[in-house]
């Protein structure tokens, strides 16, 4: 899984598995939060995503704002580059070998 746009992908592994787990009904959810003090936070399913690959995919363009929920919350989808750059992800990481799944999970 290289990025087509120069820019190392942050956890290549970890970036995957966000990916694969983004579909139109689940979005990430950007949480602002300057007003309490703390920093912008990213959850997937509940679960937080690192702010790096949050960053990083919406640098890129492969997820883009859809909505905001009733608590002001921002939806993010995968766009159409970020759905050709997941299923790229998904076969990429399918043709490597045990152990080079592994160095990609310990080496990032």
């Amino acid at each position: 899984m290289n990025s087509d746009r120069g820019t190392p992908i942050p956890a290549r592994a970890e970036t995957l598995k966000v990916l694969r787990l983004m579909s139109r009904r689940e979005p990430i959810m950007m949480l602002p939060g300057d007003e309490d003090g703390y920093g912008t936070r990213w959850t997937l399913s509940g679960q937080q995503v690192q702010p790096a690959i949050a960053s990083y995919l919406m640098a890129q363009g492969f997820i883009a704002e859809t909505g905001r929920t009733d608590f002001g919350a921002r939806k993010l989808t995968l766009t159409p580059a970020g759905l050709r750059f997941r299923e790229n992800g998904i076969r990429w990481w399918s043709e490597l070998s045990f152990l080079g799944k592994l160095k990609v999970i310990i080496l990032g």
